[in-house]
């Protein structure tokens, strides 16, 4: 049962993050890379903006009855986008760039409107 839900809402997370991704171009963020995966996880979006790399978490919610997609970047999820993040750093010799964690919560209301709501610098890595 789980997978069967699971399946039905990949689609729209992938419309989440095509939405997160447009909304944060507008906003000035340049989009580096789209599900960067390694064996322990996986970021959405990495991206540069205002001089800064970003790793970007992006959630989409048809609802809060699980609660909100903020809420859903846990210390576990955290601590899996850093791991990740750590990797693109050292892959791409990034080591003296200045990174932080964005997320993206994709919302849709009662009437079906959709929301994008950017959350810059959610988190801090407990190093």
């Amino acid at each position: 049962m789980a997978g069967r839900g699971a399946k039905n809402t990949m689609p729209l997370g992938r419309r989440g993050e095509e939405l997160a991704a447009a909304c944060l171009e507008r906003r000035g963020y340049r989009i580096l890379a789209r599900n960067y995966r390694r064996r322990f996880g996986e970021v959405d979006l990495v991206a540069r903006h205002r001089g800064q790399l970003v790793f970007i978490e992006v959630k989409t919610r048809q609802s809060d009855r699980y609660g909100t997609p903020f809420e859903a970047v846990d210390r576990r999820k955290q601590h899996q986008l850093v791991l990740v993040a750590t990797d693109y750093i050292a892959r791409h010799h990034l080591e003296n760039e200045t990174a932080r964690f964005d997320v993206v919560a994709v919302t849709r209301d009662r009437d079906g409107r959709i929301r994008v709501d950017v959350l810059e610098d959610a988190f801090h890595p407990d190093y």
